[in-house]
């Protein structure tokens, strides 16, 4: 049953918070005039969300997130970075300060992305445009009221790039982006390739001190969880599932006659032009994976779907090759959205009119989502877990319609900085933000299906590499300018 009613907010609610440039100097705000403009913006278009959608939308993921939450252990399908999170706001009891915590770390992206193209020397009209996506955009926006790993995962990448392109040699600086990016690859695995290349950047420019400094604090804390997931699940890892989500990117296209006869049970049924997109054939009911709602892959098919696999691509590679080109080039950079993977799914990264009945399915670890939601907001509405309140609504659906970065735009935002460096005949300093931009892009299609909901978390990291192309000279040489003192004031 959905609940909406039209109601203003209740009297006796707490007042809101100051909004964003609230008691900085005059100076201040009129350099900085437009960053605040957008950032106020933002802030209000997060309050109006939470007053839309209460407390929290869902998707079918959270609910093993919060699983995790109540009583923390290694997931085998799902890392468990966010539920710690999850975790760490219990004491709340509440869904809402779940969502506003998200909406926090949005604004704090936003925030950052500023506050390093400023400090670089990128002026301040050029590096709030640079933030505007994450702070403005409404489907980011929408993200951050789901009960979902993407917007933590976007604040950690965000935070590590800062650390590591932040003027100055300060030795904890690539301490602390290692971390963060092991906090990253365990809220969602995508974050170790961002590592890895975060270790290549500093190799190819020869600092050895850092790359160890960064390896360390990025891959100690990666060990230690993969000892974890081993006790409790019998294999070193992040999660168990490698070998059928890269099976479901070969289900797409795959022909059975390729593969040997011993795998063959694995083979998806009909033809490639007529099966579900890659990412349904993992979770369909009628998939030769045999997984079902409550349990964990079988670990002997998660290997099997590995080799599985691994067979398709070698004898296959230009119809996998076809496969990732069209995820990645026409969905991604397309104007208007399809339905892929599923209607059900790119519907639920919208604003709704109506809150879907939460499913009756059971959760790994026991219990329904209904179940494992009250167990930690005992408030929250037990038949859809959220309650839609309009006219707050039905504004954000509007919003969402028209203010969102499409598909030719982040095209644009992620080929402007190859533009330039082939004007300058030289790639720095944009380099490691495009490249971390570009695997968030690419890594997805290439290893288990394309969604609408990673190229969200991409585009500010693209956007920041944009902006950061704009910087003219070598990334050793930029001038180190404070963002919060007018530039006649500032050192030569």
């Amino acid at each position: 049953m959905t609940r909406i009613r039209r109601s203003p907010p209740r009297a006796g609610d707490k007042a809101p918070a100051p909004l964003p440039g609230a008691g900085l100097p005059p100076s201040v705000l009129r350099r900085h005039r437009v960053f605040v403009a957008v950032l106020t913006a933002g802030a209000v278009l997060r309050v109006v969300a939470m007053a839309g959608y209460r407390p929290a939308l869902w998707f079918n993921d959270g609910y093993d997130y919060v699983q995790i939450a109540l009583d923390p252990f290694p997931h085998p399908i799902r890392p468990a970075g966010y539920g710690f999170f999850l975790w760490l706001l219990r004491p709340f009891h509440d869904f809402g300060a779940v969502v506003a915590a998200q909406h926090l770390l949005g604004l704090a992206t936003g925030l950052l992305v500023y506050l390093l193209l400023t400090r670089r020397g990128l002026p301040p009209g050029w590096a709030a445009l640079a933030a505007s996506p994450v702070l403005l955009d409404g489907g980011i926006i929408q993200l951050e009221s789901l009960v979902l790993s993407d917007t933590l995962f976007l604040f950690l990448v965000v935070a590590a790039l800062t650390a590591l392109l932040w003027p100055g040699r300060h030795p904890a600086l690539p301490v602390a982006a290692g971390a963060l990016l092991a906090a990253a690859t365990v809220t969602r695995t995508i974050g170790l390739p961002v590592l890895l290349l975060v270790l290549a950047w500093l190799l190819l420019r020869r600092k050895w001190r850092a790359v160890a400094m960064a390896a360390v604090a990025g891959l100690l804390p990666l060990a230690a969880y993969a000892g974890w997931f081993h006790s409790e699940n019998g294999r070193y890892g992040i999660t168990a599932t490698d070998g059928v989500f890269l099976w479901g990117r070969t289900a797409a296209f795959v022909h059975c006659e390729n593969i040997p006869e011993h795998l063959r049970y694995l083979c998806p049924s009909g033809e490639p032009e007529e099966r579900k997109a890659s990412s349904s054939q993992v979770w369909a009911a009628e998939s030769p994976i045999g997984w079902d709602f409550g349990e964990a892959f079988d670990p002997r098919i998660n290997a099997d779907a590995q080799r599985f696999a691994v067979r398709a691509l070698l004898e296959q590679p230009f119809d996998y090759a076809q496969t990732v080109a069209y995820d990645l080039f026409v969905r991604t950079f397309r104007w208007e959205r399809d339905d892929h993977p599923t209607a059900v799914t790119a519907r639920k990264y919208l604003f709704p009119e109506q809150a879907d009945d939460l499913p009756a399915w059971p959760v790994l670890g026991g219990g329904t989502p209904s179940d494992v939601l009250t167990a930690y907001d005992p408030q929250v509405d037990p038949d859809t877990g959220t309650e839609i309140v309009e006219p707050y609504a039905g504004f954000m659906r509007l919003y969402q319609e028209v203010f969102t970065v499409r598909g030719p735009v982040l095209a644009a935002a992620l080929l402007l900085p190859a533009f330039l460096w082939y004007r300058r005949r030289s790639p720095s300093p944009a380099v490691l933000p495009w490249a971390a931009g570009a695997a968030l892009l690419a890594v997805p299609p290439l290893t288990v299906d394309f969604d609408y909901r990673y190229a969200l978390t991409a585009t500010p990291v693209v956007a920041l590499a944009a902006g950061y192309a704009f910087l003219r000279t070598r990334d050793d040489e930029l001038p180190v300018i404070s963002p919060l003192v007018p530039r006649s004031r500032q050192p030569s």
